[in-house]
């Protein structure tokens, strides 16, 4: 018996987005926001969609976050006029001119965290022309509030600003990302370190006599904990990208429940080996590899409680199943939640879409594999 609601419709393996849960978790987060006091510019690596960054938009996003300027590239040129590259972009040779592209044709924005970083993107804008005038863009300082991964320490952001300041470019503000919130009972702790981090980094500018109207941050599971106005916070805008899916990270961290997961891999059992194990057709090239140390296996399967994947090659995925013993039968398709989701994504070309079970669309992964 097959615990998948479409089966037949689709060839396995198959990501399968539900809609009516895509749209009320994308609705939750603009209101849960809006009653902070916050601005969500959703970070878009996730979900790479054209379609569901409208949607996005239409509910008040006030742009969107990409993590490469590739990903700038595909949204700009399907129509997103605000852009922000939250990562520290080293403007080089190939990068330089596609900067400078973009910045003549939308709003954007572009992460620094150093000196260096800084006079290497202002000479890419400036395209070697004699002349000290920049292609329009907008910059804001990382800074670390506790993930150890890129970014200044707060105290030091007003020295990048002021640098970037002095070659003509315009300080839009800093941010952060709370990125050790993916761990078991670390949600509320890691907003307050964003929270610290950004009121420090926002004294460090002033202290430069630079302003600091934005002080972005937010992932997923800490994005109902950034401290915005509304809470006296500094936080004036999050960037959370796994919500409008969600996944088994935000199922065993408590972020979200299984039922507001809109995004899942329908897959076929393939072999039923030994009592103690089944293969299904899901493999690496489909789920993934992420496994935190404090995930259960490869993913969940919601029709077999309990059951883990416990190896993963590129088109094999082992289960061994829960305590009950239950299993599938050959032939059967089940239904995978994905440990991490955006891995998800960037592996497909599109996304099958599903309403009230039934298959109703495919959505193309417009910026799959732009990763330059």
């Amino acid at each position: 018996m097959s615990d998948s609601q479409l089966p037949g419709a689709v060839v396995t393996p198959a990501v399968v987005v539900d809609t009516d849960v895509l749209d009320t978790n994308l609705s939750a987060m603009a209101d849960t926001a809006a009653r902070r006091g916050l601005v969500v510019r959703p970070h878009v690596k996730t979900h790479k969609s054209m379609e569901i960054a409208r949607r996005q938009l239409a509910l008040g996003a006030a742009g969107i976050t990409v993590a490469t300027v590739g990903e700038a590239e595909a949204f700009a040129a399907a129509g997103v006029g605000d852009i922000f590259i939250a990562y520290p972009v080293w403007a080089d040779r190939d990068r330089a001119g596609r900067l400078r592209d973009l910045a003549g044709r939308i709003r954007l924005s572009v992460g620094v965290d150093s000196v260096a970083a800084v006079r290497e993107l202002a000479a890419a804008l400036r395209g070697g022309a004699p002349v000290a005038t920049l292609v329009p863009v907008h910059v804001l300082v990382e800074v670390d509030c506790g993930l150890r991964r890129s970014g200044v320490a707060p105290d030091d952001a007003g020295p990048v600003a002021a640098a970037a300041a002095a070659e003509g470019l315009r300080v839009g503000g800093v941010f952060t990302f709370p990125g050790h919130s993916y761990t078991p009972g670390g949600l509320e702790s890691a907003a307050a370190d964003e929270a610290a981090a950004l009121a420090a980094a926002a004294a460090s500018l002033a202290g430069a006599g630079l302003p600091c109207p934005v002080r972005s941050g937010g992932s997923t599971p800490s994005a109902a904990w950034s401290a915005g106005p509304a809470d006296g916070g500094p936080v004036t805008e999050v960037r959370p990208g796994v919500y409008c899916f969600n996944d088994a990270q935000q199922v065993v961290l408590g972020s979200y429940p299984v039922d507001r997961v809109a995004l899942t891999v329908l897959a076929t059992v393939v072999s039923t080996p030994t009592p103690d194990r089944f293969i299904l057709d899901a493999g690496a090239k489909v789920l993934g590899q992420d496994r935190p140390a404090w995930a259960p296996g490869h993913g969940l399967l919601p029709g077999f409680p309990g059951a883990a994947i416990t190896g993963l090659w590129e088109h094999h995925a082992v289960v061994v199943p829960g305590p009950d013993g239950t299993r599938p039968q050959v032939g059967d398709v089940v239904t995978v939640i994905p440990n991490h989701v955006c891995t998800v994504v960037n592996l497909v070309d599109y996304l099958n879409v599903s309403r009230d079970g039934k298959l109703v669309d495919r959505w193309p992964v417009d910026a799959r594999g732009r990763n330059t």
